[in-house]
């Protein structure tokens, strides 16, 4: 086998790694991509942080992880940079809807972005949940970036172990 063909097959190989690698990527981040929507202000001066927030990504990564336990589903989304009070989180049906701002906070009059790659406005994730929940009883807990969210399961919706009697 001649060094190119070998060079072609090493290259073909890392080419469908790389690809598959990306699907994957693609399909796992696909429901965390959220659009950002700038915040308008009503004020005819424009701040320097409104100037960065309209420079922003409309688009960003809000991941996501619903896990299921016996008697509660917990919800996390990693939302960096925000405080608890920018959250209005409300479940409808079986989807919790978490709507937020997230605002650009720059203290710096001098210098210029390179790269911004950082979304900032208002935004919605909406998350399918597993099963249904006592909504009126959840609770929410913002923390180090990341946002908490627990619901009780419906009592209908509960796991109950079955004991067999002897027959």
């Amino acid at each position: 086998m001649s060094t190119l063909h070998q060079i072609r097959q090493n290259l073909g190989r890392a080419w469908d790694s790389l690809a598959e690698g990306w699907n994957h990527l693609q399909h796992r981040a696909s429901r965390a991509l959220t659009r950002f929507n700038p915040i308008q202000h009503k004020d005819e001066v424009e701040t320097v942080a409104d100037q960065a927030m309209r420079m922003s990504s409309r688009w960003g990564l809000l991941a996501a992880e619903i896990e299921e336990k016996d008697e509660e589903i917990v919800v996390r989304l990693e939302a960096p940079g925000m405080e608890k009070d920018d959250f209005d989180i409300q479940v409808e049906d079986d989807y919790l809807i978490v709507r937020g701002k997230k605002y650009a906070q720059r203290e710096q009059t001098h210098g210029h972005y390179t790269v911004m790659e950082t979304a900032y406005g208002e935004f919605e994730r909406i998350l399918e949940l597993p099963a249904p929940v006592e909504a009126d009883k959840a609770r929410a807990r913002y923390h180090r970036g990341v946002l908490s969210v627990t619901l009780p399961l419906a009592e209908t919706a509960r796991r109950r172990r079955i004991e067999i009697q002897r027959g």
